[in-house]
């Protein structure tokens, strides 16, 4: 369960960014390749948060989808796993998004 070292690590980010303001709201963009599960982010950060300016604070997932480009035709293939097959039958796929994992923003008070 990786999840909760990403929690305690969006946590101590968080804090350190703040430095020392109540944080009231936290939005993090989730790639469906990423190989993280929302909701385990989400029950790990409520844990981490207790006793720390984040404390109370809310966690906006917002889940991107994958994208692939193929090598052999040039196509763009969404993908919800981290393999795919292109229209065109192709499966040496070059991933352009969808593996991110990062705090796009937080609100302070």
């Amino acid at each position: 369960m990786h999840e909760l070292a990403i929690a305690q690590e969006i946590v101590a980010i968080v804090s350190d960014c703040a430095a020392g303001a109540r944080v009231t709201r936290v939005v993090l963009e989730v790639g469906k390749l990423a190989a993280v599960l929302p909701d385990a982010v989400q029950f790990c950060f409520e844990l981490c948060v207790e006793g720390t300016s984040l404390e109370g604070a809310s966690l906006v997932i917002i889940e991107t989808p994958g994208l692939a480009r193929c090598r052999e035709c040039g196509g763009n293939v969404p993908l919800v796993r981290p393999f795919g097959r292109c229209e065109c039958g192709g499966t040496d796929l070059e991933w352009l998004s969808g593996e991110q994992l990062k705090i796009k923003e937080f609100e302070v008070v």
